[in-house]
């Protein structure tokens, strides 16, 4: 009897993952294929839609018990878009830990499973990184890939920000970092971007894993890049003015003595 205990328990989910929909179904087979393949622990999983018009609704009720782990179908109620579901799933998960994917398959979901396991080293955020060293992007927009990486790479070395890729929406949030946060993005994806400045900026254990990112199989990218990038530039000042670890007295002394010289 005990015996049958200890294996429930073991099942029981540990990691929520949280994934925002539009019109993904000729993708969401595959990404369920992929996590009952790649990944090791417990899950549950939250699919996040918009409207009950969206087919991928369906294909999810379809084939969602099928799977070794529980599929939850949840109605974005905040309001359309990715950013409302991404809002709306860490709202409403309970585990310990949540990781943000996509539906596209594009995320590399191997590195799930260090995450968790930084996680349960202590770790309040976990960014998967395809900028660090033996990380990599293949595919998609090249302007994107350039800011994002400019982004990522100067806010590492400048403000010691602990990932390379701050830009990444691929990240593990503990429950813990989630409810300090008070969430006010009101663009798109640039949410995972706030969430770890201000993480960040109050101290809390953050680091990184490297990862490969692959352009989508099926359909266009929901990403808007020129409307969102105001929002990301936002969070990027934030933390270069606000960091800790930048010395802003000393900078400008230097100046002024370089132009006084």
């Amino acid at each position: 009897m005990l015996e049958e205990q200890k294996i429930q328990d073991i099942q029981q989910p540990i990691l929520a993952l949280i994934v925002p929909v539009y019109y993904e179904q000729d993708n969401i087979i595959k990404l369920f294929d992929d996590i009952q393949e790649k990944i090791k622990i417990p899950i549950k999983l939250y699919i996040i839609y918009d409207t009950e018009n969206d087919p991928t609704v369906e294909v999810v009720k379809r084939v969602k018990n099928l799977y070794p782990f529980p599929i939850d179908l949840v109605l974005n109620r905040i309001g359309s878009g990715a950013l409302n579901a991404i809002k709306t799933g860490l709202h409403i998960f309970r585990e310990d830990a949540c990781v943000i994917i996509m539906a596209d398959s594009s995320d590399d979901l191997n590195t799930i499973n260090g995450m968790y396991g930084l996680f349960c080293q202590g770790f309040h955020i976990v960014c998967a990184s395809r900028y660090m060293r033996n990380g990599q992007q293949i595919g998609g927009n090249f302007l994107k890939k350039v800011l994002s990486k400019i982004a990522g790479k100067s806010l590492y070395y400048l403000t010691k920000l602990p990932t390379h890729d701050v830009t990444n929406s691929f990240k593990l949030y503990s429950k813990e970092a989630i409810s300090q946060i008070n969430i006010t993005s009101t663009g798109g994806f640039e949410i995972g971007m706030e969430i770890v400045v201000k993480s960040f900026l109050k101290g809390l254990a953050i680091t990184e894993v490297p990862t490969i990112w692959k352009d989508r199989y099926v359909g266009n990218s929901k990403f808007k890049l020129f409307k969102w990038l105001p929002y990301y530039f936002k969070w990027y000042l934030l933390v270069l003015l606000k960091s800790p670890f930048v010395n802003y007295k000393k900078i400008i002394y230097n100046k002024i003595r370089k132009v006084g010289a």
